[in-house]
């Protein structure tokens, strides 16, 4: 967990620590990280970055789905993504949108099981109107029974819209398969049942604004064109008086799942059939070498160079699309599969090819130099990708979702280098394991048989 610094709040004062990270010559991120902290919790991350006249401007809130805790109240951190937008007293939703046109900026949100995130990315000589209308709508977001409604029904709009595609609904059970107690066991969209029942839900939507819109809950990432002094000064100019009141949600731990689980979803329509496995997975880790084997391990099984995509894609064309990857979460998660076949009968040797492919990782070790040129692969895509203001941020913005530290993305990166075939094969032989299984498949049902005549 991130290093926990001293506070103290006086009235009319706050207290700040300043905290600059060097850059070591070893290290995968190659820029100074700047933190501040103000009395009231709310932190402050500038990264300085050659990207002269423009910065990004990220504001990140460690509340997603996980944190939807209260039965029939899933989908509520992503109905805040939407509904942050509406305005407040000083800045109406046209008068916001038309600050943000004025500056020539591009601003959204979005929303995971662990994190909301907002953001705006646009010229560095306008960052106090970013810290004025983007606190103004943290510490003063208003709106009203009949505003929330509508909000309401728009949310349920775009998840009638996101089951139109067959992977929502494959993802859903998945995950309503692997968790029974964790509320990863719902979507960021929440439960459609939950989502149609909103609606009525107003009071306790300002309750989970109350809760978890809060100082200490957030961070704020500025990557880019940015002096780390201007930015606390001016961060302690409109975020110092927002008053702390966090209150963390009790997750639920999810027990160990003792057997493999499967369904099926028949599908409205003709479509090819789907599959998608979730195998149970430790939680991030930058401290032991889980993450990082997970990483390799998706490389080894379900890349374009794998033998497995090789002979389901290429050579016997069973499958027209397969990946299988992990996805860092703050609890234990799922190593996901996904493959879309050519048609039903298929099935069984597509399984059977999967099966075998995960054998062979867990009973021979991967060769060296083949482990050598994916951790190499894997540290240049990354250093690769850091290639704008946004593209730093966003990256900084999921190590301080996950840890609260954003030195977090060395650290792991440094467990890459550790990773040994024999880690390899313990780690497939603790997660690719039947009781730990959960898969689920979609298709259209074949017509039954015609009656012959009399």
């Amino acid at each position: 967990m991130s290093k926990k610094y001293s506070r103290l709040t006086v009235l009319g004062a706050v207290l700040a620590i300043m905290l600059v990270a060097p850059v070591a010559a070893d290290e995968i991120f190659p820029y100074a990280v700047h933190e501040h902290e103000l009395g009231n919790g709310f932190r402050v991350v500038t990264v300085p970055y050659d990207s002269p006249g423009t910065l990004s401007y990220i504001l990140i809130v460690r509340t997603g789905s996980r944190e939807e805790v209260e039965p029939g109240h899933s989908g509520f951190a992503h109905f805040f993504e939407h509904m942050m937008f509406r305005g407040t007293e000083k800045y109406s939703k046209d008068e916001y949108n038309d600050v943000v046109k004025r500056m020539g900026a591009d601003t959204n949100g979005f929303t995971s099981d662990d994190r909301t995130v907002y953001y705006i990315v646009g010229p560095s000589a306008e960052l106090e109107t970013m810290m004025d209308i983007e606190s103004d709508r943290f510490i003063n977001l208003t709106y009203t029974e009949d505003d929330f409604k509508r909000e309401a029904l728009a949310v349920l709009g775009e998840y009638n819209k996101n089951i139109s595609s067959p992977f929502l609904p494959l993802f859903e059970r998945v995950r309503e398969l692997a968790f029974t107690k964790h509320t990863y066991g719902h979507t960021t969209m929440g439960y459609l049942d939950d989502i149609k029942a909103m609606p009525s839900y107003y009071e306790y939507s300002l309750g989970f604004f109350n809760r978890f819109y809060r100082p200490e809950n957030v961070i704020l990432l500025v990557v880019g064109d940015a002096d780390p002094a201007r930015v606390n000064e001016l961060a302690e100019r409109y975020y110092g008086e927002w008053e702390a009141g966090y209150q963390a949600a009790k997750i639920p731990a999810e027990p160990a799942q003792a057997a493999p689980k499967s369904s099926h979803i028949d599908w409205g329509g003709p479509i090819a059939p789907h599959l998608m496995i979730g195998y149970r997975t430790p939680a991030f880790s930058e401290s032991t070498v889980e993450t990082a084997t997970l990483d390799i391990i998706s490389q080894l099984l379900f890349s374009e160079s794998a033998p497995l995509y090789k002979k389901l894609v290429v050579d016997e064309q069973w499958v027209d699309q397969l990946f299988g990857s992990y996805n860092d979460h703050r609890d234990p998660y799922l190593f996901l599969v996904f493959a879309r076949l050519k048609s039903a009968d298929l099935l069984p040797e597509v399984e059977a090819a999967m099966g075998e492919a995960i054998a062979d990782l867990k009973q021979n070790p991967v060769d060296a130099e083949r482990l050598e040129r994916i951790k190499s692969n894997l540290r240049y895509t990354f250093a690769m990708g850091l290639d704008s203001p946004q593209s730093v941020a966003l990256t900084i913005s999921n190590f301080l979702v996950l840890t609260g530290n954003p030195q977090s993305v060395n650290r792991v990166y440094e467990q890459y280098q550790k990773v040994t075939a024999e880690d390899v094969q313990r780690i497939v032989r603790e997660v690719f394991v039947d009781s730990g299984k959960s898969s689920v498949t979609l298709s259209f049902p074949e017509p039954a048989p015609a009656a012959a005549g009399g």
